[in-house]
């Protein structure tokens, strides 16, 4: 039968190409999504400065309870997970002192970065000593003493010349005492001090970001490392390419992302193409009915008829997953170098596209097929050799019990989901299971198409009829008669309008959300930014005496683990860092308990959600880990009303920042008098700051910061989603070209029995129409059931956030499609003569 199915496919080149190009891009969008995968899983970064054979870093996890830990054994590890830290964990100085005496071990460096600019020229500083983990050497000059740097050879300096650096809010001017080389290409550019000044313009003096260790000639670098492991308890000690984390951490953080990323777009891929390879499949063996019951006539049997079709269905299969192994490469190559143009990913970010996502591609693209076929081909041993006279080659039979029992299941867990999302959920985090939940309707229409689509003709046919005469009239006959068929046209319809509507509108949703939280929050009325880093800290106190100021108030952001109360998220929970004397100037948080200018010292301000919910009040105490992981008790001050999904522990600021990574606040929050005009207070802002390493904005200016970090997650979303539309366009397309063109003979009888070409063609053109508009209505059905129970909580509405051109754009675009694709090719199968077509094969 494999001999006979090589055969068939040379005759049936219209099946071939359409299922071939099916799979292929199925099979081409998971194999590039398997490559951001494993650059994800990988994280890895190429060391450049950070050239020790062993680099040691903070561990950036802690162990944090699956449950509340007064009914835990704390020597069970099982029941404890590993929270990652947003904020970079420093190590203490003294372990370099600690790692020098590790047998094997010649030299240790610690190593501390901190940003700064040079002119306008952004740079890390870095202590003299560190240089020797490049190593960086001397071209010209002398090391560093207090008070002088060196600089790289690129910057144009020499010895003697003086540089004016910024740093932690302030400038100050340097004399170059020499000028230094690096063996290999660096992509930030390093300004190095002596020890005592880079110690207090880090503001980490005693901490080292990372810590080098060189080994000495002839050591057995495994057994180094694994003593530096024993010594550095609790740190991360890096080799090879994973040294790279220790100089980028952000390699580390996108890489989690991209593994986000991949994961729901792949798994996303894998779901519409087994329904675009199914539908693709099932068309093609339906319009060989009548073939196959001729075979089933001359003595074939069931299942040499299921050994056929599986075995053309594999062969086609193979061909377009190798060719996609192929390819993949380099649509993924494509997709990640968007993603770094786009700032989600860092260019020194190591792309990596192995054989394992090829394999797991071609699986799932070859697992679709198989189970496609394999259904295909149970249909086609069930025919009856008496259908071959009969010429019976429109399937009717399409709710079978395995279609009832998916679509019931897919019905309930998609309501179940409805209901959580309603019952449960909170603000934007309601979109975990809306998402979902989009993929559970899609695959219970998919499975009743058929019988809907029946009903949905039904409706349709007297306006149809009265607006169409009697081409509609046979365009109704034609759908309801080959219903199955038609069905098969509407699945990819249904798929595209459906998931291109719930994840454009749960996401433009979600941003306006997201933006309207923010502006009503912040009621400043400037920004001042920084140029290098992070604020000086007593930059609040000198903006508050500026004339026309009524509050100024620093703004740092971050995250933070509750431990006392147990809570349960490993995410953290926002954290928000402002200054006591100017916070009710600048925000607009509601207080329902206590007072915000007691945010002073070690405190906290709940909102009054987790008030509720840790039963904790003014007057109690928390325990908690800030950013770096940095254990802290806070006492309650004040409770605050905060919109739903978007609620923020309130910190000073001077708690909070020093335990971010950057170690300053990065913004400061100002608000204007009320005789005063906001443009006015800005221009005093950029006088009163003139010399500082700062910048000055608007309130503008502030807003469109928020809304550029939002769009940078929408971007992400409408590029991976955009691949999975357009798939299911292409599929849409594949379809209904199958399905036309497979009707020449039809096409040829009716004008054989009057009907000019004209008439086929406005009769093809409404069953076009309306096999679009029966995908529509049901694609809209399926993001309906994701949209509504979100648009529900998040939004207090049943419509969602967006321009409704979204959404007739979509619908545009389907039917175009659905219209292009039917009536393209009728033209070209009306184009002879009548009794050329009505005599032909129906290839």
């Amino acid at each position: 039968m494999l001999r006979l199915a090589f055969r068939t496919l040379r005759l049936r080149k219209g099946g071939f190409i359409g299922t071939f190009i099916a799979v292929f891009f199925g099979a081409l969008i998971v194999a590039s999504c398997g490559g951001l995968m494993e650059t994800g899983i990988r994280g890895n970064a190429e060391p450049q400065r950070l050239a020790a054979p062993i680099v040691v870093t903070g561990g950036q996890t802690f162990e944090m309870p699956k449950e509340d830990p007064a009914s835990l054994d704390a020597d069970d590890k099982r029941k404890f997970e590993d929270a990652r830290l947003p904020e970079r964990v420093r190590l203490d100085d003294g372990l370099v002192s600690r790692l020098r005496t590790v047998p094997g071990v010649s030299d240790v460096v610690g190593e501390v970065s901190f940003p700064l600019t040079t002119g306008d020229q952004p740079a890390l500083g870095h202590a003299w000593d560190s240089a020797a983990l490049t190593p960086y050497a001397l071209v010209t000059g002398t090391a560093p003493a207090a008070g002088e740097v060196v600089v790289e050879s690129e910057s144009g300096l020499k010895p003697g010349d003086r540089v004016d650096v910024a740093a932690r809010g302030k400038v100050e001017s340097f004399r170059v005492a020499g000028v230094a080389g690096s063996p290999r290409s660096i992509t930030r550019a390093a300004v190095f001090f002596s020890a005592t000044d880079a110690a207090r313009l880090s503001g980490y003096p005693g901490k080292a970001d990372a810590i080098g260790v060189f080994t000495e000639p002839g050591a057995d670098a495994e057994a180094v490392q694994a003593k530096v492991a024993e010594v550095a308890t609790g740190a991360n000690v890096l080799t090879g390419i994973d040294r790279g984390v220790a100089e980028f951490p952000e390699a580390d953080t996108s890489g989690t992302n991209l593994i986000v990323i991949a994961g729901v777009a792949g798994g996303l891929s894998v779901m519409v193409a087994m329904f675009v390879v199914a539908s693709t499949l099932s068309l093609s063996t339906q319009q060989r009915s009548r073939e196959l019951a001729l075979m089933r006539a001359i003595g074939t049997t069931p299942r040499q008829l299921r050994r056929m079709v599986l075995g053309e269905a594999l062969v086609v299969g193979l061909l377009a997953t190798a060719l996609a192994a192929v390819l993949g490469p380099f649509l993924g190559e494509w997709l990640f170098g968007q993603l770094v143009e786009n700032g989600v990913a860092p260019a020194v970010l190591r792309f990596y596209q192995g054989w394992l996502p090829a394999v797991v591609g071609a699986g799932a693209a070859m697992l679709a097929v198989f189970i496609a076929a394999f259904v295909a081909g149970r249909r086609a041993g069930k025919i009856r050799p008496t259908e071959a006279l009969a010429e019976a080659a429109v399937t009717r039979r399409w709710l079978t019990p395995t279609r009832f029992v998916v679509a019931a299941l897919c019905f309930g867990g998609g309501t179940a989901l409805a209901i959580v999302t309603v019952a449960v959920m909170t603000g934007p985090i309601a979109a975990s299971t809306a998402g979902p939940a989009v993929i559970l309707w899609a695959i219970g229409v998919a499975m009743i198409t058929p019988g809907v689509a029946k009903v949905t003709t039904a409706i349709l046919q007297w306006p149809m009829r009265l607006l169409g005469g009697i081409d509609a009239r046979l365009a109704v006959l034609n759908t309801r008669a080959g219903i199955v068929r038609a069905a098969g046209a509407v699945t990819p319809i249904m798929l595209a309008v459906g998931i291109a509507t719930a994840n454009i509108y749960l996401q433009t949703t979600q941003q306006e959300l997201a933006n309207q939280a923010f502006t009503e929050d912040v009621r400043a009325d400037a920004v001042i930014g920084s140029a290098a880093g992070g604020l000086s800290p007593d930059l609040v106190q000198r903006i508050q005496a500026v004339p026309g100021v009524a509050g100024a108030s620093e703004y740092v952001t971050s995250s933070v683990f509750l431990e006392v109360p147990y809570d349960s998220s490993d995410d953290g929970r926002p954290a928000i860092g402002l200054t006591a004397s100017g916070a009710n100037a600048t925000i607009d948080t509601k207080v329902t308990q206590g007072d915000l200018k007691a945010l002073t010292g070690r405190t906290v301000a709940l909102p009054d959600v987790y008030a509720k919910d840790f039963d904790r009040g003014v007057g109690d105490t928390v325990s908690l880990r800030l950013g770096d992981g940095t254990p802290v008790d806070v006492e309650v001050v004040a409770v605050t009303s905060q919109r739903r999904g978007f609620e923020s522990l309130l910190f000073p600021a001077d708690l909070l920042a020093p335990h971010t990574t950057a170690g300053l606040a990065p913004q400061l929050l100002v608000r204007a008098a009320p005789d005063v005009d906001p443009a006015a207070l800005t221009e005093r802002l950029r006088e009163a700051t003139a010399g500082l390493p700062v910048f000055v904005g608007d309130r503008s200016a502030l807003i469109a910061a928020h809304d550029k970090d939002q769009a940078v997650g929408a971007w992400v979303n409408y590029l991976l989603v955009g691949m999975i539309i357009a798939y299911t366009v292409i599929s849409v397309a594949n379809t209904l070209v199958m399905a036309t063109v497979r009707r020449r003979r039809e096409f040829g009888l009716q004008r054989l029995t009057g009907s000019t070409r004209a008439q086929v063609l406005r009769m093809a053109g409404f069953e076009g129409g309306l096999v679009a508009l029966t995908g529509i209505v049901l694609g809209t059905v399926v993001a309906a059931g994701s949209i509504v129970p979100f648009c529900l909580v998040a939004a207090d509405s049943l419509l969602p956030m967006g321009s409704p051109l979204i959404y007739l754009s979509i619908i545009g675009l389907a039917a175009a499609l659905a219209l292009v694709a039917t009536l393209v090719p009728a033209w070209l199968a009306t184009r002879g003569p009548a009794v050329d077509s009505a005599t032909s094969g129906s290839d």
